[in-house]
């Protein structure tokens, strides 16, 4: 058995700095910025949360008058835009793309139909990419 190398970094060392930190469970998938998702998560995650937020839309329109309900859809507004960047951005890391390409969809109709594509039809990278390792 030889002696570790004087030169070499700790985490060379050691392989518990390699390790990936934990890309699993709910509050992941909709709320982390880092990692990739296949299309199948993105698919259910989009639609899932979009019925969740429709079914709350019409209950707080059949309690509450309307400016009380737009006072709390403003409010739910705002992790609906959180969501959907986090998952948008985790199928763009799955395509091997910055999850700066969001902003594609910024132009007008070819940006759309690009990224809906890229996100939603194509498979992502096969094996590891700089994001992670494959999701499939």
């Amino acid at each position: 058995m030889s002696s570790p190398n004087p030169y070499q970094t700790p985490w060379d060392q050691t392989e518990s700095y390699q390790s990936e930190p934990e890309h699993e469970g709910l509050g992941w998938i909709l709320f982390s910025f880092e990692g990739r998702i296949p299309r199948r998560v993105f698919w259910g995650a989009s639609l899932g949360i979009g019925v969740v937020f429709y079914i709350i839309l019409f209950a707080v329109m059949l309690i509450m008058n309307e400016a009380a309900a737009t006072v709390v859809l403003l409010l739910l507004y705002i992790p609906m835009v959180w969501i959907s960047l986090a998952i948008q951005i985790k199928r763009w890391h799955d395509r091997d793309k910055s999850g700066w390409w969001i902003f594609i969809g910024f132009i007008p109709i070819i940006g759309a139909i690009w990224a809906f594509v890229e996100t939603g039809c194509l498979r992502g990278t096969f094996g590891p990419n700089r994001f992670g390792a494959d999701p499939t």
